[in-house]
């Protein structure tokens, strides 16, 4: 089955897409990434987006227009995205609910109904939904596939996720939680001061030097004490939060920018030496920063930081990827939530589904999970990569 997954993450930059054709046989579930692409948003639509973010007030109508909106765009991007027998999109988080550590609700936009009709493909969406009603924090979903992307490596292992929000899996823990911002204040700093969406390639910030209290003030944050399971999002790390703190010191754009890259480094390197990692795969569009990166390894004591490119996932679609494995566990009826990870009471199958232009026509069922993933890519060392399925994991 080939299923196109797609994905506008926390950067709300654009719609990342990955067409993997799945099949299985003897318990393997083998994997070939065909497509990935990036279509980012026009100005306006991103502009509106922005704009709707928390703490921004919003009424019903612009919520209505952005539904629509967003679902045009994604829709866009999967007929850009090649043939597909099913398509899952994540959609655009707008507001993730979260008082006192527990998750109440979600929010994703981008009405599947306009992708379902341009492609006449069957679309799974609104996946987050389903972990958050069993008591989850409806995120990271892409542990599922993290766990699987780590088994089998030596010593203990994470994988890192860099997008707006940082994002870490602890295999030998099976757990998975959002570190804290990982370009999202960065992207704020920018924005506000040159209107450009980010620091290409960490320029800004190279010219720049750490202010050493400023960092301070940002690491005394709550959210980075409190314990796992745990998800946060813009709806904290927002430019009016930036502004509280950074004001009083008056930094340099450089300066500032240096600072917030050492707090997502020694945010995201803190949790990386406290569970002693060997190895963090890094995903997502911070790997692209080399500032970044550079003070990550720095900080991360003895763990090897390296791209997921070298498994053969491309950094920037891994979860295009992962929610293309999402939707095909949903065709199969099957659950693609690990609880030790999201906090929920249990397992479950992920998301809803729109028909397309036909009567809907599922797989049958499968009565168990797959217990081996192979993944056929364009791994950066020419090699396939074969991982062993997660299928539980007892706590150190």
């Amino acid at each position: 089955m080939r299923v196109l997954g797609l994905i506008s993450g926390t950067s709300h930059d654009g719609i990342d897409s990955a067409v993997v054709d799945w099949s299985m046989e003897d318990g393997v579930l083998a994997g070939v990434v065909e497509h990935t692409g990036e279509r980012p948003y026009d100005h306006e639509l991103r502009a509106r987006i922005v704009a709707a973010l928390p703490p921004n007030p919003i009424d019903m109508a612009e919520v209505c227009r952005l539904d629509t909106l967003i679902g045009q765009a994604f829709a866009d991007a999967a007929e850009a995205g090649g043939p597909a027998d099913l398509i899952c999109s994540h959609g655009q988080t707008l507001y993730h609910w979260v008082e006192d550590g527990t998750v109440r609700g979600t929010l994703q936009l981008g009405q599947p109904a306009w992708i379902a009709e341009r492609t006449g493909v069957p679309v799974v969406s609104d996946l987050r939904t389903r972990d958050v009603s069993a008591g989850g924090q409806g995120a990271p979903l892409v542990s599922f596939f993290d766990l699987l992307l780590l088994a089998g490596l030596p010593g203990h292992s994470g994988a890192l996720n860099l997008g707006g929000i940082a994002n870490l899996t602890v295999r030998e823990l099976g757990i998975a939680y959002d570190t804290g911002p990982a370009s999202a204040l960065m992207d704020a700093a920018v924005s506000a001061a040159t209107g450009m969406p980010y620091d290409e390639d960490g320029r800004l910030a190279a010219a720049g030097r750490v202010h050493e209290e400023l960092l301070r003030d940002l690491l005394a944050e709550p959210y980075y004490r409190a314990l796992p399971p745990k998800t946060t999002g813009k709806e904290l790390f927002h430019p009016g939060y930036l502004a509280r703190i950074a004001s009083p010191y008056g930094p340099a754009l450089p300066d500032l920018l240096a600072t917030l890259t050492a707090l997502t480094a020694e945010t995201v390197a803190a949790e990386i030496r406290r569970h002693r990692l060997d190895t963090v795969i890094v995903s997502g569009g911070g790997v692209r920063n080399p500032v970044l990166v550079g003070m990550l390894r720095e900080r991360a004591g003895r763990a090897r930081i390296v791209p997921s490119d070298e498994f053969g996932v491309p950094s920037d679609a891994k979860e295009a990827i992962a929610f293309s494995l999402f939707g095909w566990m949903t065709a199969h009826g099957l659950p693609a939530t690990v609880p030790g990870c999201t906090g929920a009471t249990g397992p479950r199958v992920l998301g809803s589904i729109t028909p397309g232009r036909g009567p809907l026509t599922l797989p049958e069922p499968l009565r168990e999970a797959p217990d081996r993933m192979r993944l056929d890519a364009v791994p950066a060392r020419g090699a396939e990569i074969v991982h062993d399925t997660f299928t539980g994991i007892t706590p150190a």
